[in-house]
């Protein structure tokens, strides 16, 4: 595992293959930029990767993409991570997926800390509260957007609506859903039926990848889940001896659950943490969840960093006053230590093999099922979050909130605005609401 695959010594692009200090160099400079969202930072390495530096052909980045979408997780980070291992081995894949995190990761903390130690300023409430409009916007666009890709039949359909009656009425816990719609997909599957067909799946495996000889299956699996069982345990064991188990032992216990149940992007996991977040352990207020979605729409790098934010706040909510801030601190990173290691292990345990799991039609059908109940787990995070916006408790509809979410909505729909506006949008709107209603004086 720590040395390079013979992969990275046939990549046929008709350019040189980059040495490791350039390509450190660009995965640093992508972490900066990626702002937008996964379409985008995949549309950006397509462009980079594919086009312009000819570091990997378009076959292999493909079946990379389609390989990451099978697996739990931020897809972009781990096609980067895939990609880094592809050049540069074990190494070449650890520094591309850990630079693509850590810009957003810093500029995150220091996010949580303004949102943090500045709840009382009336600046700092006026940007949270015009940004939340928008997030509930782009909410309701994924639903729209992956529901249009992913509700094809009437048996998607009803898995959508299933979904959203499990976790919004029935209290279903998430992993359980997915769990159970990729059951489904995986049994249509094998019974023939083409109810959850997936397109990107399937067919023969491409000459190139596949000439290369794959190591032993179960002996990889073997090594790579020792090293991540030992990476994980590790640091959270130095936490819990240095800080004591509150909150850090639910904190790294939740986060790990999580990041194995991420099929369908962050919004699919958002609702079941923030369900444990506010009305489990109580870390935080729905309101103060939606803060750090904003927040999160503001840095680049994966989306699902916002599950930093809620290991930032546990812990600060939970320290004396004197030490709220390195506690907090060590909360974010063992959030993001145990949301991104199973990414990292993922990839490096999967990429050999990635021809016999693009040629599997169920993996697919379990994929696209998976996919379609997550349509209504999406929905269930926008009703939620949308009832702590637009109906505050106690104060009715915030009819002015509704209109900027819906003027947010249309935007993204009819004109398909880029997210960053859209923020700074936000940001205005909460400025003005309040320096027209004296809040700012």
């Amino acid at each position: 595992m720590s040395r390079a695959m013979p992969y990275a010594d046939i990549l046929d692009t008709g350019a040189p293959k980059p040495s490791f200090r350039e390509a450190l160099r660009f995965w640093l400079k992508l972490g900066c930029i990626s702002f937008g969202g996964p379409a985008g930072q995949i549309a950006m390495m397509q462009t980079e990767l594919v086009d312009r530096r000819r570091w990997i052909d378009q076959g292999a980045f493909l079946r990379g993409l389609n390989f990451c979408t099978l697996l739990p997780g931020p897809e972009a980070q781990q096609l980067a991570t895939y990609v880094g291992w592809r050049l540069h081995g074990l190494k070449g894949g650890i520094a591309a997926g850990g630079l693509f995190v850590l810009p957003g990761a810093l500029l995150l903390l220091l996010l949580s800390w303004i949102a943090a130690a500045g709840r009382g300023m009336p600046t700092v409430a006026a940007v949270l509260d015009g940004l939340k409009p928008v997030v509930i916007a782009v909410i309701a666009h994924a639903v729209w957007r992956i529901g249009r890709r992913a509700l094809k039949g009437r048996e998607a359909v009803a898995l959508a609506v299933a979904a959203f009656v499990g976790i919004h009425f029935l209290r279903i816990d998430f992993p359980w859903i997915v769990l159970a719609a990729g059951a489904v997909g995986f049994l249509a599957a094998m019974a023939g039926s083409t109810a959850f067909a997936a397109s990107g799946h399937g067919g023969a495996a491409v000459a190139g990848d596949s000439e290369a000889p794959a190591p032993p299956f179960w002996s990889r699996v073997a090594i790579v889940t020792a090293i991540y069982l030992a990476m994980l345990a590790l640091p959270v064991a130095v936490v819990l001896a240095t800080f004591g188990t509150a909150p850090f032992a639910d904190i790294a216990q939740l986060f790990t659950k999580a990041a194995f149940v991420t099929f369908g992007g962050a919004y699919a996991v958002l609702p079941y943490v923030a369900d444990e977040a506010v009305r489990g352990y109580g870390w935080l207020t729905a309101g103060e969840m939606l803060d750090g979605m904003a927040l999160a729409e503001t840095t680049p790098g994966p989306l699902i960093l916002v599950l930093q934010y809620v290991g930032f706040f546990a812990a600060w909510n939970a320290a004396p006053e004197g030490g709220r801030l390195l506690a907090a601190s060590v909360g974010a990173a063992l959030t993001t230590w145990c949301t991104f290691l199973p990414s990292f292990a993922m990839v490096l345990l999967g990429a050999p093999y990635i021809e016999r799991l693009h040629a599997d039609a169920r993996i697919g059908a379990a994929l696209a099922a998976i996919t379609a109940a997550v349509v209504g787990v999406i929905l269930n995070l926008a009703v939620f979050l949308a009832g702590a916006v637009l109906i505050p408790a106690g104060r009715g509809v915030d009819w002015v909130a509704l209109l900027a979410a819906a003027a947010a909505l249309a935007a993204l729909i009819r004109w398909n605005l880029a997210i960053h506006w859209l923020v700074l949008a936000g940001i205005v709107f909460g400025l003005a609401r309040a320096a027209l209603s004296g809040s700012l004086a």
